[in-house]
């Protein structure tokens, strides 16, 4: 039996159980449940962001010749436990993890062929419920299993809408320094704060009216900048492949700044967000039916991995086929 909070004993957990790890984003009931008012009023605390000395910010991206990079903010996970055991104390929640090595892979950037190390991890809120996700990170990693096991207890985390807000970032451009680090901070959004959620500010909602009022007529410098500066900023979310075969393909350009046309800004925009949004789903369908379903629909694609994929066709192909896995796997 593994402890309140600890890592389970992997001779503790049957077989069954080590297979019902992998069935992501599925609930099942703690007893005794919470009254429907108490669960509402747990689920709005901890949906309310970190405190802003809990966010550091992370390097996703960097322009040609390294001097300006994307970053978006993440808490660690420590920041996760504190506000556990702030709202339910040690004993209200515990998790679990499984541990296992996925097929090796070939990884975009060196064409090296490597295997990762994928851990799943199983949250419960007694009273609420149990939601499971998973992580990886590529094995040749020192720290490969302590990085999956952060990204799948976040993810699990998530579920219950602690650290969810953090999604809504796209990523901001900043100089960096020699060591490839940010020169300065971005500020947060309020609706990023303790203080503004509470107040009510929530992230813009995705909406066609973003681009719909501009024109292609009379290309405004200001427009075009902060269009420019949205696509930019999508960067990191679609991955290095995925944005240039984009942009290749919809504005035939490598860089969005070469682009003159109002109206290529907007649907390179668009598609770019279609993109993101499928990525979303993709993730949504992976935790519920585990990592090991992406592979084969890959192979009929003829891709190694998610890093290979340069359009939005192939994206389309891969997030149906999962989505169907896990239809079935109800």
């Amino acid at each position: 039996m593994s402890a309140a909070n600890g890592r389970a004993d992997p001779r503790d957990v049957p077989t069954a159980d080590r297979s019902a790890l992998v069935a992501d984003l599925q609930i099942q009931s703690a007893v005794p449940r919470f009254p429907p008012e108490k669960i509402k009023q747990l689920v709005s605390e901890l949906e309310i962001p970190f405190e802003e000395s809990a966010i550091g910010w992370r390097v996703t991206n960097t322009a040609k010749g390294e001097q300006r990079g994307q970053v978006v903010p993440y808490a660690d996970p420590r920041a996760y436990t504190d506000r556990l055991n702030t709202l339910l104390t040690p004993a209200g929640w515990t998790r679990r993890y499984a541990v296992h090595t996925s097929a090796n892979f070939e990884r975009a950037k060196d064409k090296k062929i490597v295997a990762k190390v994928v851990v799943t991890c199983e949250l419960t809120i007694f009273g609420l419920g149990l939601h499971s996700a998973t992580g990886e990170e590529w094995a040749e990693n020192d720290n490969a299993a302590t990085s999956a096991e952060a990204q799948a207890f976040k993810r699990a985390a998530s579920c219950f809408g602690l650290g969810r807000y953090l999604y809504h970032f796209s990523g901001v451009w900043v100089d960096l320094d020699e060591r490839k680090r940010p020169k300065s901070i971005p500020r947060l959004f309020g609706w990023a704060t303790p203080q503004g959620w509470r107040e009510g500010q929530r992230p813009r909602q995705e909406t066609e009216a973003t681009v719909s009022d501009l024109t292609s007529h009379d290309m405004n410098p200001g427009e075009a900048d902060g269009l420019t500066r949205e696509i930019e900023a999508m960067a990191g979310a679609l991955g290095r492949r995925l944005y240039r075969g984009v942009l290749k393909s919809v504005a035939r350009v490598w860089n969005p700044r070469e682009i003159r046309e109002m109206d290529v800004l907007q649907r390179v925009l668009e598609h770019m967000q279609a993109g993101e949004r499928g990525l979303r789903r993709l993730e949504s369908a992976l935790n519920r039916v585990g990592p090991e379903t992406l592979l084969p629909i890959l192979r009929s694609l003829r891709l190694n991995s998610m890093d290979q994929v340069d359009s939005l066709e192939s994206l389309k192909k891969i997030v149906l086929g999962v989505e169907r896995a896990a239809k079935c796997d109800r």
